[in-house]
């Protein structure tokens, strides 16, 4: 591989670190802003007739199936929710798919996601949930190839198993994700991730 290359490569990944924490810090955004939202309107309608405004955090571990090459990873993410005593809710997430591949290779990914998300109530303490997500991903291909930066697509869903009135578990969590602009090609990976979710207020 020539110096020019390894050059532009080593260019690229820079630009790559400043893309995943811009891009995580703007999807936390609306979620940080809906919150704020949902306060303020609580405290204008009578009590009787208001939902509560409910806002988490957690985090993950996965096991991620990248779809490009036989590659079979292991990712850790993290989340926030935003949703009222209603269905529906907000969900932003980062996805860091890095670990158990080939150092040769050195195949990995990172996704910042936000969109929708509906729940159901089974029990007091089973709670299964579907989403709908949009936002960016960044794909560095094997040896050295190159990286991109595309837009992605995420249709999702799991349950989570409530312990207490703020400790959640994250049960099973699966991910279907489309990378339309894929520079070699469509990609589509799949991963199954558990985690635990600790609601804040």
């Amino acid at each position: 591989m020539s110096f020019g290359h390894n050059f532009r490569f080593r260019q690229i990944q820079r630009t790559g670190i400043k893309f995943r924490a811009s891009a995580f810090l703007a999807l936390l955004a609306p979620a940080l802003l809906l919150a704020s939202a949902g306060i303020a309107r609580a405290q204008t309608i009578p009590e009787g007739n208001r939902g509560e405004l409910h806002l988490s955090a957690g985090a993950t571990g996965s096991f991620d199936s990248i779809q490009y090459g036989p590659q079979q990873m292991v990712g850790i993410g993290a989340f926030v929710d935003a949703e009222t005593t209603g269905h529906f809710g907000l969900e932003a997430e980062g996805r860091w798919i890095e670990f158990h591949q080939s150092a040769i290779e050195n195949v990995h990914a990172e996704t910042y996601s936000i969109g929708g998300r509906y729940h159901w109530v089974l029990t007091n303490h089973w709670q299964p949930y579907a989403k709908a997500l949009i936002g960016f991903g960044s794909f560095s291909y094997p040896y050295g190839y190159g990286q991109d930066h595309d837009l992605i697509v995420t249709a999702g869903g799991g349950m989570e198993f409530r312990a207490s009135r703020r400790i959640y578990f994250r049960v099973a969590d699966f991910e279907y994700q489309d990378w339309p602009e894929a520079h070699y090609g469509n990609l589509v990976p799949f991963n199954v991730s558990a985690g635990l979710k600790v609601r804040i207020f």
